[in-house]
C-alpha cells in the first residue's frame, strides 16, 4: 500500500550512509541522489530489492519535533537480527531488541531502533503458518 516516504533530515548524506548501513540485510541500497533545485539542499532516494525509491531523503524544512515511524520488510529473521547487529554497531538507540510480537500476530518479529534524526525505525519479517 504505501508508494513512497519522505523524511526531513537534518544532514542528509549521514541519514544515508546510516539507512544503507543499517537496513542494508533487507536489501536496502541508495539509487539516485540529486541535488532539489532552488538550492533545496541534497535528495537521496533509496530502494530495496524491487529498484524503486521508495524512502526519500531531504533537507529539514520544518525544525519542529516531527519523528516518523519507518517499518522496513526484512527477508527473514535472520536479516532482522542482522539489521540490529548494524544499528547496535552504529551506536543508535535500541528502541526494543528483535523478538516476536504475538500481539500484532504470532509471526511478527521486529527490531525497533532511533535513526539519526530520532524517527522510530522497525525491521520486520511477518512469518505466517502454513
Amino acid at each position: 500500500m504505501l508508494d513512497h516516504l519522505a523524511l526531513q533530515c537534518t544532514d542528509v548524506g549521514a541519514a544515508a550512509e546510516f539507512y544503507t548501513r543499517v537496513l542494508a540485510p533487507c536489501g536496502v541500497r541508495e539509487l539516485m541522489r540529486y541535488e532539489a533545485p532552488g538550492g533545496g539542499g541534497s535528495v537521496v532516494g533509496l530502494c530495496g530489492p524491487d529498484n524503486f525509491p521508495r524512502l526519500w531523503l531531504g533537507s529539514a524544512v520544518d525544525t519542529g519535533h516531527r519523528p516518523v515511524h519507518l517499518a522496513v520488510s526484512a527477508p527473514s529473521r535472520e536479516a532482522v537480527d542482522a539489521v540490529f547487529a548494524a544499528a547496535r554497531s552504529a551506536g543508535t538507540e535500541i528502541l526494543h531488541e528483535p523478538r516476536v510480537w504475538p500481539e500484532y500476530h504470532p509471526g511478527y518479529y521486529a527490531v525497533f531502533f532511533r535513526d539519526p534524526d530520532g524517527n522510530n525505525v522497525e525491521a520486520v519479517h511477518h512469518t505466517f503458518p502454513g
